[in-house]
């Protein structure tokens, strides 16, 4: 007779964003006991559209199906080139109903009267149907109605401390800021660019706190949703339709539209260089500072750039926000656990997102995630004393290519800011393009289902070296 098979071990899952709830379906589809606990009185989301790669799409297929299904029916696909883009499609050689990513503008080029706004390349969708957007807090409600949110999140606990056991025995202890305690069997840290968790892991590797606190890179964003209509009267229906990248000196601006509870919106994100390299002081503690439509077009006036992108910044809201880019560039993670607790997704790679890949990179790591638990328990032999094989397993396969991604996103910026001299020369264009097109195919084509099947063999592994 078989022996009946251990208890699963209870996992506490700090935040409530996007990767917590996503793996959290992942975590219930395998009968994982786990716990969410959330600083915040009810799902928040901040930012307007997130971009979903074809990576990120093939890595919901592992994490839950109805997902997929979920995000081709609620997702805005912009693939369809503008008249110009279409045109240097076929002066490449391309089929001129190729499905696009971006078309990439020169902000500082001011068209004669009656001429149109006309790309310096375009670069294509990895996958037929263009660039894909959610808007972030659509996508978070879709999580949170699939997620049993009565059951599993703990809102109002914001996480002070955790506290790892003096010995491999014993569970991990979660101190909240109103006092109470909680226990878990391991801790994975979801929470984000200020995770606590990352904290308190660069602390228990002898690095320090500090080192687990993400850096300014240096540069900070407007962003805002601009109502469809004042965005077709600023630029057109043809451009205003299509995802733009106005490059130019120090700064650069992004465009795609992305629809919100049958509203169309053009989300709008004007990307700046901080001259003085230092966000204000009371930014870290929220990473978004009051700003107005004034702020926004003074930055972009001095730089140099057209009216056509002034007429954009013309339409926006009188007040919006600016956000401090934040990333853990100059403090990479030496681990991504140690012992019993992890870190997953922004908490493990906050990144600035200028490849489009933040969610689709956290999305592989769930996929990834997930598999290894599966194969643990498939082999009975998901225990708590196994939880670290888990995490030392998702650490050896994940931690490289979410660190590029890290380093990669900073120098897509400085490329579409002009700041890499050798992409400053006559006739570099064609360069920069080639650039841009290898650095998203490697974002894009990651095989995911190729790494689920070398997670399963990696934990097998691992798991039949205790046998």
């Amino acid at each position: 007779m078989s022996s009946p098979p251990l208890p699963l071990p209870h996992l506490a899952l700090i935040g409530a964003g996007i990767t917590s709830l996503t793996l959290s379906l992942r975590l219930t589809s395998l009968g994982i006991p786990h716990t969410i606990y959330e600083q915040s009185p009810s799902l928040t989301e901040l930012g307007a559209g997130l971009g979903f790669g074809p990576n990120a799409a093939r890595a919901l297929e592992y994490i839950d199906p109805r997902l997929v299904e979920i995000f081709n029916q609620t997702a805005t696909f912009v693939g369809t080139p503008s008249p110009q883009g279409k045109e240097l499609l076929l002066q490449e050689g391309k089929a001129g109903d190729d499905k696009i990513w971006i078309e990439f503008l020169d902000g500082t080029k001011q068209p004669e009267e009656g001429e149109e706004l006309k790309p310096e390349f375009v670069i294509r969708a990895g996958n037929n149907k263009g660039h894909a957007a959610v808007h972030r807090g659509a996508w978070l409600d879709v999580l949170g109605g699939l997620v049993d949110t009565r059951e599993r999140v703990r809102f109002g606990k914001r996480v002070v401390d955790v506290v790892l056991p003096a010995g491999s025995k014993g569970r991990v202890k979660i101190l909240l800021a109103d006092g109470t305690e909680a226990e878990a069997d391991g801790v994975v840290g979801c929470d984000g660019v200020k995770s606590k968790v990352r904290q308190v892991l660069m602390e228990a590797l002898g690095e320090g706190r500090e080192k687990g606190k993400c850096g300014y890179s240096g540069k900070y964003a407007y962003r805002c949703l601009v109502p469809w209509g004042k965005a077709v009267e600023a630029v057109g229906e043809d451009r205003a339709g299509v995802s733009s990248l106005w490059m130019g000196p120090n700064r650069h601006l992004l465009t795609f539209p992305v629809d919100k509870q049958d509203e169309k919106f053009l989300n709008l994100v004007a990307f700046v260089t901080d001259e003085s390299q230092v966000w204000p002081e009371r930014g870290p503690a929220s990473l978004t500072l009051p700003a107005t439509k004034a702020d926004a077009l003074g930055d972009f006036e001095q730089a140099g750039f057209s009216d056509s992108v002034l007429q954009l910044l013309k339409v926006t809201n009188e007040k919006m926000d600016k956000w401090g880019l934040y990333d853990v560039a100059d403090r990479p993670l030496s681990k991504f656990y140690s012992g019993r607790i992890m870190v997953i997704g922004d908490a493990a790679h906050a990144s600035t997102p200028h490849h489009g890949s933040g969610a689709g990179f956290c999305m592989e790591d769930i996929a990834v995630l997930g598999a290894l638990f599966e194969e643990a328990i498939a082999r009975q032999r998901l225990t708590v004393d196994a939880l670290e094989d888990v995490f030392a397993a998702f650490d050896n396969q994940r931690r490289e290519r979410d660190q590029w991604l890290v380093n990669s996103s900073r120098r897509a910026a400085d490329l579409y800011q002009w700041r890499i001299p050798e992409f400053l020369k006559p006739n570099s264009l064609e360069k920069m393009k080639a650039d841009i097109e290898q650095r998203q195919e490697f974002c894009w084509g990651f095989n995911v289902g190729a790494a689920v099947r070398e997670a399963k063999k990696h934990m097998s592994e691992r798991l039949a070296a205790y046998k």
